[in-house]
């Protein structure tokens, strides 16, 4: 159960019109510009069409479902949305996911239903380890001279980002059958 208190990412796919993607662009970066000024924002990506397909996905992220629900019925908002209506085919199709949930939700999927808690903080566990101990023994040495803190804050942000763009999806892949098993028990 989500509290009003706990993170939560906003997912948006929406398609440009063909013809329209450049201004369809325009207008990603101009919302990203309106996101960056919203207060509890913690961050957004944008995930671009992979050949062949045309859906965008922009992720947004919140410290509280609180300030994802002021951004969502925001003036400043509406305004976005009526800008890029005219290059957008069709209406976009948005999801919210607390806490890691977005690392188990595959890219396109038309249904949030997510794994029990347990499995995601196992296959979470299991791949964060081999993430960090690599960084460690690869790159770690190098960085003894650096102080502490900026050892750490490189630390964290390259394992995230592996995580977040590489390992993480991968693995949910690999692993997509057990995730989606009968077993919902929390």
């Amino acid at each position: 159960m989500t509290r009003p208190t706990d993170p939560v990412t906003v997912v948006v796919r929406r398609r440009p019109l063909p013809g329209r993607e450049r201004e369809f662009e325009a207008s990603l970066h101009d919302l990203v510009a309106r996101l960056e000024t919203t207060p509890g924002h913690r961050g957004t990506g944008i995930v671009r069409p992979t050949p062949g397909q045309r859906d965008y996905t922009l992720v947004a992220r919140f410290d509280s479902a609180e300030a994802a629900a002021t951004w969502e019925t925001s003036p400043v908002r509406a305004e976005w949305l009526d800008l890029v209506e005219p290059f957008s085919d069709g209406q976009p199709l948005i999801e919210r996911q607390p806490g890691l949930e977005f690392w188990f939700t595959p890219p396109g999927s038309p249904v949030l239903r997510q794994p029990p808690r347990w499995k995601m903080t196992l296959l979470t566990l299991l791949t964060l380890y081999p993430v960090s101990l690599t960084f460690a023994a690869l790159i770690g040495p190098s960085l003894l001279a650096w102080p502490l803190a900026l050892r750490t804050l490189l630390s964290a942000a390259t394992v995230v980002l592996l995580m977040t763009y590489l390992a993480m999806p991968a693995v949910t892949r690999l692993f997509a059958g057990w995730l989606r098993g009968a077993d919902h028990a929390e």
